[in-house]
């Protein structure tokens, strides 16, 4: 097997198992919304997160100030912002927990699956 087929061979591989991991996880998807819409959970998810949003934007302020009393604005809005998005990017993770382990387990089950049909392509078993 020359090197053009050998890498031909492996990025056919390799689109395979991406193509199977992305369906595993939209199958995986399905089976946690049950046909459901996913924009009333996604709606649902933000809006539990903005209590940890709050709580990382005052978090953000209230650790510029023992600093320096004179602290410019500017840096005080900025802390403020990135505590507001680590808040709100944790609460985000916290709560779609579930929706992105079903995703991950269906994304997995056919990566699994794909491998296996591979390794038997490559490793033909005779029976007797």
């Amino acid at each position: 097997m020359s090197l053009r087929q050998w890498s031909r061979s492996e990025v056919q591989y390799g689109r395979k198992i991406l193509d199977s991991g992305l369906e595993g996880a939209r199958a995986g998807e399905e089976e946690f919304l049950h046909g459901r819409p996913l924009t009333p959970f996604v709606g649902k998810s933000v809006q539990a997160a903005l209590v940890p949003a709050a709580i990382g934007a005052c978090l953000g302020v209230l650790g510029s100030f023992p600093v320096s009393r004179a602290e410019r604005p500017s840096r005080v809005l900025f802390l403020g912002l990135l505590g507001g998005a680590i808040g709100l990017s944790l609460g985000l993770a916290w709560e779609s927990r579930r929706i992105t382990e079903s995703a991950t387990r269906g994304a997995l089950q056919n990566i699994h699956k794909a491998r296996d049909e591979h390794w038997v392509e490559k490793h033909p078993v005779a029976y007797a």
